[in-house]
């Protein structure tokens, strides 16, 4: 049975995504991780103000792992601030969660005024290193 038109392109950007996650050098996947991460977020927002409770479930569901992830990466013993920034992704993984459960859109605003400015950051300082591509 063929795909559909947009069943094609579905499967060809997911492919594309997974390609360029497993060829990113580190610097690179952290922000392509914090750009999802955000995007989530966003669409989670906009899902909870149409409604769609779904949707804001697969997408919080979606930054949540990401956040884990983040948080797994963390190693203190070779970054004494991985202290502190795990408790930031412990705070915005609470919030996501909380989100979720009572559908509330403060919540996912919270996490956002945390992790945009880190996405910010981070790409500030990878361009800084010239490790951003």
């Amino acid at each position: 049975m063929p795909l559909s038109a947009s069943a094609g392109a579905r499967s060809l950007r997911a492919r594309f995504a997974e390609t360029s996650a497993a060829t990113a050098s580190r610097p690179r996947l952290v922000t392509m991780l914090y750009d999802r991460m955000v995007r989530d977020l966003h669409e989670a927002a906009a899902a909870l103000e149409r409604a769609d409770h779904y949707g804001a479930h697969t997408a919080l569901v979606h930054a949540q792992e990401i956040v884990e992830a983040l948080r797994a990466a963390l190693d203190p013993t070779v970054w004494p601030g991985a202290r502190g920034l795990g408790q930031l992704y412990d705070f915005v993984h609470e919030r996501m969660v909380a989100a979720n459960l009572t559908k509330d859109p403060k919540a996912v605003a919270d996490a956002l005024t945390v992790v945009e400015p880190l996405r910010d950051a981070w790409h500030e300082a990878f361009r800084s290193l010239g490790d951003a591509t």
